[in-house]
């Protein structure tokens, strides 16, 4: 699938879902995504081996310390993300991209655009947190 894109190019409810423009645009936005976070990581990596230095103030290293776990757990949510991106990739290869897992239907092309790994369309996302709150609520 090489379909050239204007940098200009939105999709449109006016053109067929999921066509191979609009299959190209999200792979593209999603290996940006990807890419940018794959990036932070590296510089999260090289930041944190440049703080590594002990630092002889007790509240300097307890700042630098819950710094350095908030940072860990950013990243962690963003390793966790890029599962997300890998698995929404495979769905563009496999067709299923941009239809709701639970019924079948078109995801809202405003939806995908906002979160480009939504698997539920909007009705059946909130139907599903309201089952979690119920659930919760037990």
């Amino acid at each position: 699938m090489d379909v050239m894109l204007k940098d200009e190019y939105r999709p449109s409810e006016d053109e067929p879902f999921m066509n191979e423009r609009q299959r190209a645009y999200f792979r593209k936005k999603l290996l940006a995504w990807k890419d940018e976070i794959l990036e932070e990581a590296r510089s999260t990596i090289a930041n944190l081996q440049e703080d590594s230095v002990a630092q002889p103030d007790l509240a300097d290293r307890a700042t630098s310390e819950t710094d350095r776990s908030i940072e860990l757990r950013t990243r962690d949510r963003q390793r966790k993300l890029i599962a997300k991106i890998d698995a929404a990739l495979r769905r563009i290869d496999d067709g299923s991209y941009g239809y709701c897992e639970e019924t079948g239907e078109p995801i809202a092309l405003s939806r995908l655009e906002a979160r480009p790994i939504a698997t539920l369309s909007l009705e059946a996302q909130e139907r599903h947190e309201r089952r979690e709150r119920v659930h919760r609520d037990e």
